[in-house]
């Protein structure tokens, strides 16, 4: 019998000795390559120029088609005028409106870019989980978009038009309703990241799904709360439905945890 060489010793074995797949180890980071410190800033800098891009190539193109989106956001306040109070006005409401949308159009590709930074030195079994919550993240963020463009947004609106209207004529700035929108829309879509948020706590062992169902009084004040900060209207109804989407999504997450075994 040879004795085994450099190179069969340098390359593991695929079977056992009865033909049975070796076992994987899930907390083996496998594609976890050394790297010095420089190497590190040098990828993320190019992460971040090549996001910066994408960006600015939404930015551009949403600016092609700024009109039209104006026309979109300005749906849900019908029977109102809008009103440009100073020169230029309009101009950097448009600009505010393709800077934003830009940024919505680019974030997957933005979130692509995170991913693959962070890849490398992820586990198995780390790696498994990362595709679900990335896809849950990106879902639930639009999902709080349209939750705010087809609720929040027209609750909020119909709840000011109605007030007052024999005694006022409903005449807005452009510029005062496109930082009400915008404002409500993204901070909508941060709220609905809410179970993401406790997956990964959960996943840590930071919390368990027994401890976060157990504080659901101090979750009930914080719905509260958030939905009075978060939503730039004083009114009743968009922050209720705004706290009660965050508590819907807090149970739904307190589901998920539970779900994985934690």
């Amino acid at each position: 019998m040879t004795p085994p060489t450099d190179l069969d010793t340098a390359i593991p074995q695929q079977t056992s000795l009865n033909g049975a797949a070796p076992e994987v180890d899930l907390d083996e980071a496998p594609y976890d390559v050394e790297m010095s410190l420089f190497d590190h800033l040098e990828e993320l800098r190019m992460r971040i120029f090549y996001s910066l891009i994408a960006v600015l190539v939404g930015i551009v193109a949403c600016f092609w088609q700024v009109n039209r989106i104006v026309s979109l956001l300005e749906v849900p306040a019908q029977g109102v005028k809008f009103l440009q109070l100073s020169p230029g006005e309009y101009f950097f409401v448009s600009l505010k409106v393709a800077g934003y949308s830009g940024l919505v159009i680019a974030s997957p590709f933005i979130l692509y870019q995170i991913v693959m930074f962070v890849l490398p030195g992820l586990t198995r079994r780390e790696r498994r989980l990362v595709g679900p919550m990335v896809l849950g993240s990106s879902v639930l963020f639009f999902t709080g978009l349209f939750f705010a463009y087809f609720a929040l947004i027209p609750a909020a609106l119909n709840f000011f038009i109605s007030y007052g209207a024999d005694v006022v004529e409903q005449l807005w700035s452009i510029d005062r309703y496109f930082e009400f929108v915008l404002l409500l829309l993204f901070s909508t879509g941060l709220a609905f990241q809410i179970p993401v948020l406790q997956l990964l706590l959960g996943l840590l062992g930071i919390v368990n799904s027994k401890q976060m169902l157990s504080g659901w009084r101090y979750v009930l004040l914080g719905a509260a709360v958030l939905g009075a900060v978060l939503t730039p209207s004083t009114d009743p109804v968009t922050q209720s439905l705004l706290g009660g989407a965050v508590l819907f999504l807090y149970f739904g997450g307190i589901f998920l945890v539970k779900a994985i075994g934690r």
